[in-house]
């Protein structure tokens, strides 16, 4: 599939366009799928000039599931399906990242993903949707979870965390120059298949074409590189953990996870205690090495 698009970073037509192209030709059966489900959203409070990606799917008490870094809705075609006949899923590319508009003036950082989000959810609101979501964060999309339910408790009912970064530690903003370097580090098409392989528990079994097509594709998105360099100036999320809301609250992780390095994953455990249920076979993420048990994990976490 290609991996060019015209348009500039504030055009979110050739994000439409890359979704569109995605939904008929990609590789990956399932991401077609989930692809024909995205629409193009007016979010109140933000330029009404720009449409934001949200994939809508299923049926039932609504579901927002947040994807992790430098990644996109993608990332839940395994999961979503599963959810689907449960749940009306509201899948998001968060603020900066997947296939969303990038305008050159706009904000890049942890205060942007989190306006944007609750434009969402005000949208939901004026559209008669007050009652509590569920709540599925992956990697940095759980901390983003947390912090959106910290904020706005009432919106949700409870969180599931996949393999959750960025609940611990301290912002660490890139200076200039070394941002620049970094992303245009995570572009070369080596290092990209080497994180991709990273993120699962068995990559000689799991990881081929459809997936290395996948983790790369939102990369053609217009303005890709200058909002990353932005948002790594910002330092990110980190440190979101403390406190955690006040809400039921479960996290998933890979026994296997070799993305978030140990003591990372050591300081998270220490904060999380006995909501971690760790899984064996597992990379950094369970929903994609084992979408089945983390859709069992969330419908048995409501009993």
């Amino acid at each position: 599939m290609s991996q060019t698009a015209g348009g500039t970073p504030g055009d979110w037509r050739a994000g439409q366009a890359l979704v569109e192209k995605a939904a008929a030709e990609l590789l990956d059966p399932q991401g077609r799928a989930l692809a024909a489900t995205v629409t193009w959203w007016e979010l109140p409070g933000l330029d009404p000039e720009l449409r934001w990606p949200v994939a809508v799917l299923g049926e039932g008490p609504l579901l927002l599931l947040l994807h992790g870094f430098d990644s996109s809705f993608l990332e839940f075609r395994r999961l979503a399906p599963l959810l689907a006949a449960h749940h009306r899923l509201i899948i998001p590319d968060l603020h900066g990242f997947g296939f969303s508009p990038r305008p050159t003036a706009a904000e890049q950082g942890p205060a942007a993903v989190l306006a944007h989000l609750e434009a969402l959810l005000e949208r939901l609101r004026q559209e008669g949707i007050a009652g509590p979501l569920g709540l599925i964060g992956a990697s940095m999309g759980g901390s983003v979870a947390v912090e959106l339910a910290r904020r706005q408790p009432e919106r949700f009912e409870r969180l599931l965390l996949l393999a959750p970064a960025g609940l611990t530690g301290r912002p660490m903003p890139l200076p200039p120059l070394l941002d620049g370097l970094g992303v245009r580090f995570l572009a070369l098409p080596g290092v990209r298949r080497g994180l991709c392989r990273s993120a699962f528990a068995d990559p000689e079994a799991a990881v081929g074409p459809p997936e290395l097509e996948i983790a790369s594709l939102h990369l053609a998105t217009p303005g890709w590189a200058e909002a990353l360099r932005r948002f790594a100036r910002s330092g990110g999320f980190a440190g979101c953990g403390a406190p955690l809301p006040r809400l039921p609250l479960r996290v998933l992780w890979g026994a296997d996870d070799r993305i978030l390095r140990a003591p990372q994953k050591q300081a998270a455990l220490a904060l999380l205690g006995e909501r971690v249920e760790e899984l064996a076979a597992c990379g950094h993420l369970p929903h994609i090495d084992q979408p089945e048990l983390v859709a069992t994990r969330w419908r048995t976490q409501a009993d």
